[in-house]
């Protein structure tokens, strides 16, 4: 069972000066749920390298059984220091893929043309593609095999306006993804803010926030059982 992981390569919140990257549990939660079962994880990123880490996720109160997991781990330290660039990746070499979030995948994971060209050779496989928090930002511009929009018609969810809110960026990201999903489409659900809310329709799982991490890496082994 081999598992693809694709994280940001964006560190720059907007025009604010501050850092942005992904989301450590986000990273993390997957992370372990997969090489638990016994998947061979590839962690692969636009830039290839090591991918910024958004300093939220590093402080205090954003840890996690996972992200201490990882403190001790120098194997997956290593790993995510060495990031495959995503234009060398082959979608054929993989069963599964898995985008964690963070608020970068909004600027670069959305455009980049590797991503897309990776998750429509998925959505055209009906290999499962599960996708986290902001991360589902990068099927805004995935079109599926009939020219559509990927999410066009499909149950989704992702960080809701809400939850936006909440942090205090809707001014600052380039677009709201639940607006963008909803304009795409998608029929979008959420759930309570900050509570594991995950949706799967056919081979397409998307998770609401930090907190659905684990559900949603789990929900993306049950589609390869």
């Amino acid at each position: 069972m081999k598992i693809l992981l694709v994280l940001t390569s964006h560190d720059q919140l907007g025009d604010t000066g501050k850092k942005t990257g992904f989301w450590l549990e986000e990273f993390t939660a997957p992370y372990y749920v997969f090489k638990d079962a016994g998947a061979q994880v590839t962690l692969a990123s636009p830039a290839g390298g090591q991918p910024p880490l958004d300093p939220k996720s590093d402080a205090p109160d954003a840890q996690t059984e996972t992200t201490e997991r990882f403190r001790q781990d120098p194997a997956a330290q290593q790993l995510l220091a060495t990031t495959v660039p995503l234009a060398q990746i082959d979608p054929a070499e993989f069963d599964a893929v898995f985008y964690p979030g963070g608020h970068g995948p909004l600027w670069d994971l959305a455009n980049d043309a590797a991503s897309i060209a990776l998750l429509e050779s998925f959505a055209r496989s009906g290999k499962p593609a599960a996708l986290v928090c902001h991360a589902p930002g990068a099927l805004i511009k995935v079109r599926g095999a009939d020219g559509k929009p990927w999410v066009a018609g499909r149950r989704v969810t992702g960080f809701s306006n809400s939850e936006e809110a909440a942090v205090g960026l809707t001014q600052v990201v380039p677009f709201l993804l639940e607006d963008e999903l909803k304009r795409l489409g998608g029929q979008y659900e959420k759930g309570p803010d900050w509570q594991s809310y995950v949706v799967t329709d056919g081979h397409l799982v998307t998770g609401q926030n930090p907190g659905s991490s684990a559900a949603c890496a789990q929900a993306l082994l049950k589609q390869l059982a």
